[in-house]
């Protein structure tokens, strides 16, 4: 029985080992576009009756994703928001640190973050069409967990972007 215990803990002590190593020394090369190779990418778009101005308005206040966005649990913008700046938010779980990558006032927001086995490259751009806007949204995610459940993420990422632009657009058309 001993010998069982043993060989057990040897074996999650092993797991562990690999998995730090694996989050050390892997290395992501941050980018304004997603990653074309990466193993799970997507694309949305919606139309929302709202100034472009506004929804960027919304969209630039990271601190207050939480209030109007139910997949964001929390969020804590470093600092300005502006090109080189880190905000920490969490979703789904997962404890993420992005730093923005483009910010084009009323027309693009765009990012990249970490977080465990994963890194995603987010980009928003809001085009102004006769009184709407047509928000269009795309990620890509690669890491050694999302190589690993590749079906799961690619799942959930196209579920996350759906719910997030309903509640975007729900959050800009209000009155």
């Amino acid at each position: 029985m001993k010998k069982l215990i043993y060989s057990v803990m040897l074996l999650l002590a092993a797991t562990a080992l690999a998995i730090a190593g694996l989050e050390m020394f892997t290395s992501y090369s941050g980018s304004k576009s997603i990653n074309q190779d990466a193993p799970v990418q997507t694309t949305k778009s919606i139309i929302i009756k709202a100034s472009p101005k506004r929804i960027f308005s919304i969209m630039s206040r990271i601190d207050q994703w939480p209030q109007w966005h139910t997949d964001v649990e929390s969020t804590k913008l470093n600092r300005a928001f502006q090109p080189g700046s880190t905000f920490d938010w969490k979703s789904g779980g997962l404890n993420i640190r992005s730093t923005l990558h483009t910010v084009v006032p009323n027309s693009k927001i765009g990012w990249s973050g970490k977080a465990f086995g994963a890194f995603a490259i987010h980009n928003w751009t809001f085009i102004e069409r006769s009184g709407y806007t047509e928000v269009h949204v795309e990620e890509s995610m690669e890491g050694w967990l999302v190589n690993l459940m590749r079906r799961k993420f690619q799942a959930g990422l196209e579920q996350s972007l759906d719910r997030w632009l309903l509640n975007l657009k729900k959050q800009s058309e209000k009155q």
